[in-house]
């Protein structure tokens, strides 16, 4: 079967298995439980007989041999499922998973675009199906069985061709090079991994990431050089890169603070456009991957933290945006508060939250750059910010929020409505559920009144694969 192209999130570790993956649901306690009892005829097992493409096709997009339609229904079923065991664990039954949720779940919201949507693609660089190092691509296999193959991207449905043009290229680049790639750091080698971001107008930038080992920095001058001329002057100026980006660092990930993102060629960043507000995206810039689903994911999210204009009032219109990123959510909601407060660890994000509020004319946002669970129990003692009708927006990592955040959200009794995104509501964020609604317990020092689910609405913002966005609107 023909496959399209494109690539999702960096699952370079598990072997899929797509009887289990498309009908599981992923549960707190690490249990799998079937959300249907036959088997859908159109899945099929991982086999050393399939064609690579397909086997790559089934680690990184799970779901490409359903039919649109049959992935929106699977994910439905996910996130009511995970949503009954939330009301399970609230309210007496944590085992249960059969009941339905005991407040309105909206049917999952289609993402416009289902093929190609990826505006951000890492690649990673191993030995391949034909035992060449230098081979750019996704990893099938298992580190601890030390049978990791790297395969090519070209025929995943989820990645833009730019992607897979930059990548082929960088592959090319690599057999050319005199440098070994780093496949292990303590085994040597200098090139690493790339990362391609783009954007609805196509421009493109690129990031390499290079291990210096024992190089002098001539040696590494060098060898920038040589990368700089083949994609701007060589064979990968096809690309038509607007920014290319080398990030010379020995952790396996570390911020542009740790270790600067250094420009070899074009502008420092590139644009996108989000229900009419634009915004600047940096090297390490959290975005979302799918633009024209995060439309729809920002457009449900403004209405649930503010669900009008006419409720705007004079007092009151504070927003909370907590893992704010470039500042998307705040900015996008601002004509609708008096105040957007936004808190954000990486600092290049929150520079980039204050240009993005700039460059749209958006004077009521404050961006500060800190750990929420730090810089949150600050500001609720701050009396500037204690007045009633506080809205808070949290849309964390997948690692879920700092224990002390979900504290300072809870233990405010002006905070009455809590907006929480989730790409993972089935891992860490769970437990973060758990702890806004439960009764007051304080031996974990949650205090306050506790909050109770209301409504929630998923959105497929990776099509594909098994995952979602869930967002869930708290109140008290």
């Amino acid at each position: 079967m023909a496959l399209r192209a494109r690539s999702v999130f960096f699952c370079n570790h598990v072997v899929w298995n797509p009887f289990k993956t498309a009908h599981v649901l992923f549960s707190t306690n690490n249990q799998r439980q079937l959300l249907s009892k036959q088997p859908c005829k159109k899945l099929k097992p991982p086999s050393e007989h399939l064609p690579w493409e397909e086997r790559i096709a089934d680690v990184v997009t799970p779901l490409w041999r359903l039919s649109y339609e049959e992935q929106l229904e699977v994910k439905q079923r996910n996130q009511e499922r995970i949503l009954s065991q939330l009301c399970g664990h609230l309210y007496g039954d944590p085992t249960s998973i059969t009941g339905k949720p005991n407040f309105p779940v909206l049917p999952i919201r289609p993402s416009p675009v289902q093929n190609g949507y990826r505006n951000k693609s890492t690649f990673s660089v191993n030995k391949g199906i034909d035992g060449n190092p230098k081979t750019v691509g996704y990893y099938v296999g298992l580190a601890r069985q030390k049978n990791i193959v790297c395969v090519n991207g070209d025929h995943l449905l989820n990645m833009p061709k730019k992607h897979k043009l930059v990548a082929r290229c960088y592959q090319e680049f690599l057999r050319l090079s005199s440098l070994d790639p780093c496949l292990l750091f303590h085994t040597g080698g200098h090139w690493r991994e790339i990362t391609v971001r783009t954007n609805a107008q196509g421009h493109t930038m690129a990031i390499v990431y290079f291990h210096p080992q024992t190089l002098s920095p001539e040696e590494v001058v060098e060898h920038k050089a040589s990368l700089l001329d083949y994609f701007i002057s060589g064979p990968g100026s096809v690309c038509q890169l607007d920014s290319l980006f080398f990030q010379e660092s020995s952790m396996t990930r570390c911020t542009h603070e740790e270790s600067p993102y250094q420009l070899l060629h074009g502008v420092s960043y590139i644009h996108e456009e989000i229900l009419g507000f634009k915004f600047r995206i940096s090297p390490d810039a959290f975005f979302q991957v799918n633009q024209a689903a995060a439309e729809v994911l920002y457009s449900i999210v403004r209405d649930l933290c503010i669900p009008n204009l006419t409720e705007r009032t004079p007092s009151g219109g504070t927003l909370l945006d907590v893992c704010c990123g470039t500042g998307a959510i705040g900015i996008i909601t601002s004509h609708r508060a008096d105040k957007i407060i936004g808190i954000e660890l990486v600092e290049q994000a929150v520079e980039d939250a204050k240009h993005n509020a700039a460059l749209n004319n958006v004077r009521n946002c404050e961006f500060i750059a800190g750990k929420a669970e730090v810089v949150l129990p600050l500001l609720m003692e701050d009396s500037g910010y204690t007045h009633s009708g506080l809205t808070a927006v949290v849309n964390p990592a997948r690692a879920g929020l700092h224990h002390r955040v979900v504290r300072a959200l809870r233990n405010q009794s002006n905070i009455r409505r809590v907006v929480f995104v989730s790409c993972r509501p089935e891992g860490e964020a769970m437990r973060n559920f758990r702890e806004l609604c439960c009764a007051p317990d304080p031996q974990k020092k949650l205090r306050g009144e506790a909050f109770t689910p209301t409504l929630a609405v998923p959105v497929d913002m990776f099509p594909h694969t098994p995952h979602c966005e869930l967002v869930l609107l708290f109140e008290r």
